[in-house]
């Protein structure tokens, strides 16, 4: 491998033949620009759905209740149906073993007044584990915790837009702020990837808001976080039965989508899952494809440079040369080319990804790229594909009698 005399006849080769050695990379080098381009841009989807749940837990099941769509057990259409405190402890209690988190939700609109500024934001009263299944991110304070709920507490949790709306660059922790004629205490400030959107949202605890506004025990909302150790198809079976155990609890139809739904991110993960899988197969099939072909090219290649090398190889072995030292020089030679090549194709590939960047984020395609597993990779199939591609000529070529290849033309 490292005998010198033996890389300067492979370089005086390839020299002699540059547009033959040019054109037996060719093949090899679209290959791998090809196979690196299209996983970059399956990459690229795949970080676009990572980015449209970046804001929830991937583990999240979230149930929800409207009017029902359909006649059952005597009672009519279009019966309102609505969850109470008692449904929230009957999934806690029900499925403990099966559940990581646990909160209610419940939605309201309300004016915020601190001073002089005020305005309109979204409240949700919750429990203190939609902390973690809405990654919600504590930027100073804390999140409601069980002694707000127990307590009942007058205390806030306000987004980083609505601190800048209501306080500028002035501290906002501990300060006391108006919600529609009710004094609450601000004790924690977070930020959310979600955008915008999220950062303008408020948090009280849920026992909270059900005595101040209604004084009653709805909840608008149910949202669970399965055990993680469940793989996706018994949280599917979980999410399932769960759907059906409420329809039964709060007697609505078995298809009735419209009274009760539960949005399991187990299905959506899964069916995401799927079609990666196929895109991923994809291009590794259309890739090895064409790296056969140029498999296929380098070796027709390499069989000619053998055939006008014949009478060499003979006076070779007529000198006492091993047909291991014809078979090495050949494959070497082989190796050489296909690994050129396929580095030119992998890194105009990888500079082709790197300066398209975002500019495909339109087409749900983000940060297309290849990670180093699968450079390194690339590297073992260019050996393994030199390799292929010089050992059936070379095996060729250390089968020439002295004899015969001397009477070559």
């Amino acid at each position: 491998m490292f005998d010198l005399d033996r890389w300067r006849e492979i370089f005086q080769s390839i020299g002699k033949n540059k547009l033959r050695s040019v054109l037996s990379g060719f093949t090899v080098a679209f290959a791998i620009l090809l196979f690196t381009l299209l996983f970059g841009i399956v990459s690229g989807l795949q970080n676009q759905f990572k980015t449209a749940f970046v804001d929830d837990a991937t583990n999240a099941m979230f149930v929800r209740v409207w009017k029902t769509s359909k006649p059952y057990k005597g009672l009519q259409t279009g019966r309102r149906i609505q969850l109470k405190n008692k449904d929230f402890d009957y999934v806690k209690e029900e499925y403990e073993n099966k559940i990581q988190h646990l909160t209610a939700r419940i939605y309201k609109s309300v004016n915020i007044t601190y001073k002089k500024n005020q305005n309109n934001y979204q409240l949700r009263a919750v429990h203190p584990d939609h902390q973690f299944l809405e990654k919600t991110i504590i930027d100073e304070g804390r999140y409601i915790n069980d002694l707000d709920l127990k307590d009942k507490s007058k205390v806030i949790v306000i987004g980083r837009l609505v601190k800048q709306d209501l306080f500028g660059e002035k501290p906002a922790l501990g300060k006391r702020v108006n919600v529609d004629g009710i004094s609450y205490k601000v004790v924690g400030i977070f930020s959310d990837k979600g955008g915008d959107n999220e950062e303008r949202l408020t948090y009280m605890p849920v026992t909270t808001a059900q005595k101040l506004y209604g004084n009653n025990d709805y909840i608008s909302q149910i949202n669970i976080g399965y055990d993680p150790k469940l793989n996706l198809d018994q949280a599917i079976t979980f999410g399932n039965r769960l759907e059906r155990d409420l329809r039964k609890k709060l007697d609505i139809h078995p298809d009735d989508q419209s009274a009760l739904s539960v949005r399991n991110m187990a299905e959506a993960n899964k069916g995401i899952n799927q079609f990666m899988f196929a895109l991923y197969f994809i291009v590794i099939f259309v890739g090895s494809g064409t790296l056969i072909a140029g498999i296929i090219g380098i070796s027709n290649i390499m069989i000619f440079v053998i055939k006008e090398r014949t009478k060499e190889f003979g006076i070779r072995k007529a000198l006492g040369a091993k047909p291991s030292s014809i078979i090495g020089m050949v494959i070497q030679e082989s190796i050489l080319i296909t690994t050129i090549a396929g580095y030119l194709g992998l890194s105009l590939g990888t500079y082709i990804l790197s300066a398209i960047g975002d500019s495909l984020e339109k087409y749900f395609i983000k940060d297309p790229s290849v990670s180093p597993g699968i450079v390194i990779g690339a590297t073992i199939i260019l050996i393994l594909s030199g390799l292929i591609a010089g050992y059936l000529p070379a095996k060729k070529a250390a089968q020439i009698k002295p004899i015969v290849a001397l009477r070559a033309d």
